[in-house]
């Protein structure tokens, strides 16, 4: 694409059948239901920076959006997931419903005696499988999920190259950290691998293709149109799985500086192997606040350095992004319109200054385009 990249500053996540789209203070989850009908849910979310402004301060703010990104991702894959349980609960009525009727058609007794129970059944089954999860459960989660992640990215590198140092008598610095760094890089290309071999996971990366275009599409001066947004690069410079690939690239840098350094100079193997692998712990907001900085240069410029040195993470989105068809990517532009005035921004608009009036709530979106709730300043405009 010929036009020059203009930032917007928003940002997004594929979710379960839906896009999600953030823009400053609002995020928008756009959820395609399995009977047609697109549902969007408008947020709000405050970072921490507004009350505690240092931690918006460079190579520190990296490890803070991280962690919100964490917690804003989780609550709106599991509020994507919802549908899809309602969906399976509904099959399932269904499949009771006709079990059930079949004893009473045989002995001529109608079958709705107990329609009824049944409709609050079902209802209280709606009920539940719109329940989304409490901040504690969302804490709990992201918690997890940062000790699995830290397990295999962090600790079973750090451990396979420790055994190797201890076989081999190598104790090179520079040897050990490229070795942990390529081990890392190998168990990230290889997990994803793995899981996008799962039918679930390759539509939430083709969602992905369609949250990339839909950026891409505004930031190169287009309209936002099916049409246009079809034509637009899957890849996006600022993509988490570039961040990820950062993180490991630069990982290898900071732990070789550290590696020549003597952290402990005692006899213990045990407690040398606890010291270092904590040491790598905690230069982990380093690292991820040094990964950021840069994926944000990277977002913002068109310097041939930065886009070689960019290309790694793009390669990697080959496997972590898909194409999308039609109505994936008229579900990303609606989660796109909720927070974001692109059409403002086309016409010079700051990015800052395009936040939408759209109000915070649940909308089911009409065949026309139209919501069942009234928004103000929201109007949609993607093609069916």
């Amino acid at each position: 694409m010929a036009n020059p990249i203009k930032p917007s500053g928003i940002g997004g996540q594929a979710v379960m059948e839906g896009v999600m789209m953030r823009n400053r203070t609002k995020y928008a989850v756009a959820v395609r239901k399995a009977d047609g009908e697109t549902v969007v849910n408008v947020k709000e979310y405050h970072s921490i920076v507004e009350k505690l402004p240092f931690l918006g301060w460079p190579f520190i703010r990296g490890a803070v959006n991280l962690v919100e990104s964490m917690i804003v991702g989780m609550g709106t894959l599991m509020y994507s997931a919802n549908f899809a349980d309602e969906e399976e609960s509904k099959k399932n009525d269904g499949k009771a419903k006709k079990e059930s009727a079949k004893p009473a058609a045989a002995e001529n007794e109608p079958a709705t005696t107990e329609a009824p129970d049944a409709e609050r059944s079902d209802a209280a089954k709606g009920e539940k499988s719109k329940a989304v999860m409490t901040p504690a459960m969302i804490g709990l989660t992201v918690t997890l999920s940062l000790v699995l992640t830290i397990a295999l990215f962090i600790m079973l590198p750090f451990a396979v190259t420790s055994l190797f140092e201890r076989a081999t008598g190598i104790e090179s610095a520079v040897v050990s950290s490229i070795m942990e760094g390529v081990l890392r890089i190998c168990i990230f290309v290889g997990y994803v691998a793995l899981i996008s071999r799962m039918n679930e996971i390759q539509r939430v990366f083709r969602y992905h293709g369609a949250e990339h275009k839909t950026i891409n599409c505004i930031e190169h001066g287009l309209p936002l149109t099916v049409d246009n947004a079809r034509a637009s690069s899957k890849e996006h410079k600022r993509c988490g799985t570039s961040f990820m690939i950062f993180v490991m690239v630069i990982s290898i840098l900071v732990f070789s500086i550290v590696n020549l350094f003597p952290l402990y100079t005692g006899d213990s193997r045990i407690l040398r192997f606890l010291i270092r692998f904590a040491v790598r712990l905690l230069l982990l907001p380093v690292v991820a606040g040094i990964s950021y900085e840069f994926l944000r240069l990277a977002g913002r410029s068109d310097n041939r350095i930065v886009n070689i040195l960019s290309r790694p993470g793009m390669w990697m989105q080959a496997l972590t992004t898909k194409e999308p068809d039609d109505k994936m990517l008229a579900v990303a532009i609606t989660s796109v319109e909720a927070v974001f005035d692109w059409k403002a921004f086309l016409e010079g608009t700051p990015a800052e200054e395009c936040a939408t009036q759209t109000e915070v709530g649940e909308y089911l979106l009409e065949d026309d385009g139209s919501f069942t709730h009234t928004v103000t300043g929201f109007l949609n405009t993607a093609a069916k």
